[in-house]
C-alpha cells in the first residue's frame, strides 16, 4: 500500500509539449512502471499530436475520458498554471500535482476558493512532486536515490526532501512514499493532511517531517500528532530567525510579528512529543534512533 499514487495510477501531463514537460515526463516514464502509468498529455493548441507515443488532447476532460487518467502533473508556465489546476479540478481528477513555481498569489487564492467542496486533492504548486519508490514517480525528484521501504517523508523543501532521503538510505531505510508539498503561501495538501494519510497507511512505520520558517502549518500538524498519531514522527525546521516581516526561502516562508520562526516551531514540535534535530545533517540518524 502507498498513499496517493502507486504502480496502477494513470497520469496525464498538462504542458507535455513544452521543454520541461517533455523532459520530466520522459524521466518519469523511465522510472519503474512509468511507461505504463503516463498515458496522456494536454495542450489545447496541439491536440492530435503525440510525445514519445503519448497522445496529446485538447482538454483534461477529454484526456480523462479517452485514457482513464485520474492524476495530472502540471508543467504549464506560471501565468497559466492556476487555470490548468482549475481545469483538472472541474474534470474531477483525484489528484493534481503542480510543479510550476512563481504562480501569482492572487491566481492561487481564486483557485483554492474554486476547489472548496471538490473531490480533487492538490499537491503544490512549487513542489518536486510525489514518489512511491520502485513503483512510480510523478515530478522532478531524482528517482535513483529512493528505495522502497517503510518510512514516510513529507517536506516543504524539495532540496531537503532529497537530503532526507539520502540520509535515510545511508542507514538502509527505504521509503513508503515521499511528498514534497511545496512552500508557496497558497497551496494544496499541508503537513497535517499528509500525516493523516501516513497514519492510516499499514506500510508506513514512521515519518520524517521537514518544515520551514513562516506560517503555522507545522505547529497545527504537531498538535494533531500529539493526540492522534500512532507512529513516531521526527522533524526538522529549515531556516533561521529573521527580523519581523522579512521573507526568506520559499514564498511561504514569511515571519511576521515574531511568529513562524524556526525556534518557535521547534519548541511546539518538541512540546507535542515530536523528536527534532537542529542539524539538517542528522535527520536520518534521528529517525533511525526512534525505530
Amino acid at each position: 500500500m502507498s498513499i496517493l499514487i502507486n504502480q496502477n495510477t494513470c497520469v496525464m501531463t498538462q504542458g507535455i509539449t513544452g521543454k520541461t514537460g517533455q523532459f520530466h515526463t520522459h524521466t518519469c516514464r523511465e522510472y519503474a512502471n512509468g511507461k505504463f502509468c503516463f498515458v496522456a498529455g494536454v495542450n489545447p493548441r496541439k491536440p492530435g499530436e503525440d510525445v514519445e507515443g503519448i497522445p496529446v488532447f485538447a482538454t483534461v476532460k477529454e484526456a480523462k475520458q479517452q485514457t482513464g487518467a485520474t492524476v495530472s502533473v502540471i508543467y504549464v508556465p506560471s501565468p497559466f498554471a492556476a487555470a490548468a489546476i482549475d481545469e483538472a479540478v472541474e474534470a474531477e481528477l483525484d489528484l493534481v500535482i503542480c510543479i510550476t513555481e512563481g504562480i501569482p498569489v492572487r491566481d492561487m487564492i481564486r483557485t483554492r476558493y474554486k476547489m472548496q467542496d471538490k473531490k480533487t486533492r492538490l499537491v503544490g504548486p512549487n513542489c518536486p512532486g510525489i514518489i512511491t519508490p520502485d513503483e512510480i514517480k510523478i515530478g522532478i525528484m531524482p528517482g535513483y536515490i529512493h528505495k522502497k521501504g517503510r518510512i514516510g517523508v513529507v517536506s516543504r523543501s524539495g532540496t531537503l526532501t532529497y537530503e532526507a532521503v539520502a540520509q535515510l538510505m545511508a542507514f538502509g531505510l527505504g521509503q513508503s512514499t515521499c511528498i514534497g508539498i511545496g512552500g508557496d503561501p497558497v497551496n494544496g495538501l499541508k503537513h497535517l493532511d499528509v500525516l493523516k494519510l501516513f497514519n492510516d497507511d499499514d506500510e508506513t512505520d514512521a515519518v520524517l517531517m521537514v518544515g520551514e520558517i513562516g506560517g503555522s502549518d507545522e505547529e497545527d500538524c504537531a498538535l494533531w500528532v500529539k493526540d492522534h498519531m500512532r507512529k513516531p514522527v521526527v522533524g526538522f525546521i529549515a531556516g533561521v530567525t529573521a527580523p519581523p516581516g522579512k521573507r526568506m526561502g520559499h514564498a511561504g516562508a514569511i515571519i511576521s510579528g515574531g511568529k513562524g520562526t524556526a525556534q518557535e516551531k521547534l519548541e511546539v514540535l518538541e512540546s507535542c512529543g515530536i523528536q527534532v534535530t537542529r542539524n539538517p545533517a542528522e535527520m536520518g540518524k534521528l529517525l533511525k534512533s526512534v525505530l
